[in-house]
């Protein structure tokens, strides 16, 4: 085990890199102010340091809102700021609430969500156990239009590089609609789109246009998720994240 003191003093730290990247991404991206307590207390449950992105958003950030907040990456967490209040990495994954060594992650680290349940994790040492393609330590997507996880053959520091890249407008391409951005900035941090007929609908991916969307709870919209992929989907989509 490696102390707090030793996870954030460390030599090389990503986060000012790290900054740099936000400041010069055509992405809009508003990186909220941490939580000093929870941050460290992801670190210390997750035994990263500060060397890595990972570590970096956790200790300095409360998350990030990327693309007018369709996307919410998890950080130290922000406690209660305008806009409600988004939940840090031990929060969404259910660390213990006092450091415990022999507690890890089930199915892996959920590292971010998208307004329409699409949910982003870090696998861990035995994806294929857990239900999950791609290598230990590469990220996963569990698509809602699809029901079902996707390997992304990236880990979390590349994904990071990746959503600050400007690609998201082509891996969204089919499950966004004119005006979607006013709708994503809209939303409460504790909210997401119900979208009907469903994403993963013959209605809806024949016309995106034409669905119907409203504000609900964030869980509702990962419960409705998960519940589809158990009924119609290839497997139970396992863990998706607590809120």
């Amino acid at each position: 085990m490696r102390g707090i003191d030793e996870l954030v003093n460390v030599e090389d730290p990503a986060w000012p890199e790290l900054q740099g990247a936000l400041r010069a991404s055509s992405v809009p991206v508003h990186v909220l102010p941490g939580d000093p307590s929870e941050s460290r207390r992801c670190l210390l449950q997750m035994q990263v340091t500060a060397r890595s992105a990972l570590g970096a958003l956790a200790l300095h950030t409360g998350g990030l809102l990327v693309d007018n907040g369709w996307l919410r990456v998890f950080g130290g967490g922000s406690g209660s700021v305008e806009g409600g209040r988004l939940p840090s990495l031990a929060q969404v994954n259910r660390f213990p609430t006092d450091f415990d060594p022999n507690w890890h992650p089930a199915t892996g680290l959920v590292v971010g969500h998208d307004i329409v349940g699409g949910v982003f994790a870090l696998n861990g040492g035995d994806p294929a156990a857990a239900g999950r393609p791609g290598a230990p330590g590469q990220m996963t997507y569990f698509a809602p239009d699809t029901l079902e996880w996707e390997a992304m053959e990236m880990g979390h520091s590349g994904w990071v590089s990746w959503l600050l890249s400007g690609r998201l407008e082509t891996f969204y391409d089919g499950t966004r609609w004119p005006g979607w951005r006013e709708e994503a900035e809209a939303l409460a941090f504790e909210q997401g789109l119900s979208v009907y007929p469903f994403l993963w609908s013959e209605e809806a991916h024949a016309d995106l246009a034409a669905t119907s969307r409203r504000p609900v709870p964030m869980r509702e919209v990962l419960g409705v998720a998960a519940d589809f992929a158990r009924q119609m989907g290839p497997s139970d989509p396992g863990f998706l994240g607590d809120l």
